[in-house]
């Protein structure tokens, strides 16, 4: 049933074996195709995925209407809009697949109800988000200290993934410039 993802994405040494068949038993593998939404503005998540294959985008607009790419998240990744579903309040934010995905997803209440019974998945859980608060952190301090082809060239080193399937347009709103300056940024760093 559980595929090498689930394996993958739910380590820790406090997890046992039954724990895992648990965990692993409360998803349900789906396919997407590109340009499916898995979450819109204005709804509340009710569950969060775990990537098998394939990529998405989160995005929102700005206060002039432009998208705004405000993260992606690839192949083995945890795919989750965190104040929406912990705090139950409808999001700002569109997921959105930007190729066709395999996922396996969690409902809420059967993660709720596995973080009640299983002390290991409540630490795996503390874990996970200490480290995505900790890049959500990074992230932010890089886009006001690098400049915009370090932070190019830093993408292109830690996620080739979404330097290969992301279009340009989500990668430079990603990155905080215009599409002429990631061009101009491209052109530069091939010559390096």
């Amino acid at each position: 049933m559980a595929t090498e993802v689930l394996k993958y994405a739910y380590q820790h040494p406090l997890f046992r074996l039954e724990d895992l068949k648990s965990i692993f038993k409360a998803h349900s593998k789906l396919t997407y195709s590109k340009g499916d939404f898995l979450l819109e503005k204005g709804h509340v998540a009710n569950e969060y995925f775990i990537i098998e294959n394939g990529l998405v985008r989160n995005y929102l607009h700005d206060y002039e209407g432009n998208e705004i790419t405000t993260g992606f998240v690839g192949n083995n990744e945890v795919v989750i809009e965190v104040a929406s579903i912990f705090q139950r309040i409808p999001t700002h934010e569109y997921i959105q697949c930007l190729t066709d995905c395999t996922l396996w997803k969690i409902k809420y209440d059967d993660f709720q109800e596995l973080f009640h019974q299983i002390p290991a998945f409540r630490e795996w859980g503390r874990a996970w988000m200490s480290f995505e608060l900790y890049k959500s952190k990074l992230r932010a301090t890089e886009m006001i200290t690098l400049p915009a082809a370090k932070r190019y060239l830093q993408l292109i080193q830690k996620n080739p993934q979404i330097i290969q399937q992301a279009p340009l347009k989500h990668i430079a709103t990603y990155l905080g410039v215009t599409d002429t300056s990631l061009s101009r940024i491209r052109k530069e760093v091939s010559h390096i």
